[in-house]
């Protein structure tokens, strides 16, 4: 079936209202780009999932990353899109507009170069991210612990997408199907989602980023809900140039060899079992505290940053979207990250 069938076919979709999350925010900015939503049927709802690491990260995070920062001798190292999010005591770049020590990288690996040539700067390398960029963390401590750097910690927020996707299946009604997340489908592989969508019988599919990809995820989908007393429900590979059915293993190994799993907390879910990953013992002496940042910040009532995370509702329904919360004045991270759904929402709708 060509493209302009499937287009077709959505768009005279007359069946059931139908939820389809996105889970990574790659597609939801290719979702507003391309206009996919109005190629297709308003019973097809698309929403939003928790596919940004920064949005899910803790305030008790960004506190612990700011105190750092104002610490004697000490750099914190962050990506650029961790400055603007806020926690209870106020955001990294606040920090470092009032003198804090905070540093933007392109890579955890480029850290090592600046601890040998700062023997006396401890760096605080600020780890956040789902399985896609864990490898470059893990390759990192292991090349500073084989070259005997001792000034190089790293504070982990890292999180696994999987207990997150069996989260929202467990505890949210009418989500009827996934996109899955590309970039870290390339990682854990399309069988990481068989048991899942077992499970719960939900059809997942993986997609890539073009509009004619995730227009094709999207009827996948449909066709799968239509048949399903007939055949039940698969997990679709529709992105095999870039996604193996078991994965990158070599990345697995790397992640596999630094970190174990632990429970973590998710802003706007609470604390998920087994979701987040930690060093391993024998890495300890690289570890900046990552465990135990287990409080959140306490938004304003009328702030549904929460709800859009776990994909309760679309940006525009929040009563603060666009008004007091903005990208200059943001109240929670969707509206301040790259892949955050309401930064999405926001530069696409105005």
């Amino acid at each position: 079936m060509d493209i302009e069938q499937i287009i077709q076919e959505l768009k005279e979709y007359s069946g059931p209202e139908l939820k389809i999350m996105e889970v990574c925010g790659t597609h939801t900015s290719s979702i507003f780009r391309s206009g996919i939503r109005s190629l297709i049927s308003h019973k097809i709802k698309l929403i939003s999932g928790p596919g940004c690491p920064v949005c899910v990260t803790p305030a008790s995070y960004i506190d612990r990353c700011v105190d750092y920062s104002k610490r004697e001798q000490h750099v914190l190292m962050t990506f650029g899109d961790m400055m603007k999010v806020p926690g209870m005591g106020g955001s990294l770049s606040c920090a470092k507009g009032e003198g804090a020590k905070v540093e933007l990288m392109y890579s955890p690996l480029k850290v090592i170069e600046k601890a040998k040539e700062n023997p006396d700067i401890v760096y605080i390398i600020a780890g956040v991210g789902f399985e896609t960029t864990i490898p470059a963390y893990a390759l990192t401590i292991e090349e500073a612990a084989r070259q005997g750097i001792k000034n190089i910690r790293l504070l982990t927020a890292l999180k696994l997408i999987m207990p997150a996707l069996n989260w929202i299946c467990e505890n949210e009604d009418g989500i009827d199907g996934f996109i899955c997340p590309g970039h870290v489908s390339v990682i854990i592989g399309s069988n990481a989602y068989e048991l899942t969508a077992q499970r719960y019988e939900k059809p997942f599919v993986v997609a890539g980023f073009e509009p004619e990809h995730i227009l094709a995820a999207i009827y996948d989908i449909v066709r799968q809900l239509r048949t399903k007393k007939h055949k039940g429900f698969y997990v679709h590979n529709l992105y095999k140039n870039a996604v193996r059915t078991e994965g990158n293993q070599k990345a697995q190994e790397i992640i596999d060899r630094c970190f174990e799993p632990g429970d973590a907390v998710w802003r706007g879910f609470g604390m998920i079992k087994d979701s987040g990953l930690y060093l391993k013992p024998e890495y300890a002496d690289y570890d900046a505290g990552s465990k135990g940042l287990d409080s959140d910040i306490r938004l304003p009532e009328s702030c549904r940053c929460g709800d859009v995370i776990i994909g309760r509702i679309n940006p525009d329904e929040c009563p603060m979207f666009g008004k007091a919360c903005n990208p200059l004045t943001p109240y929670g991270p969707c509206m301040v990250s790259s892949e955050g759904a309401c930064g999405i929402w926001h530069r696409n709708t105005n």
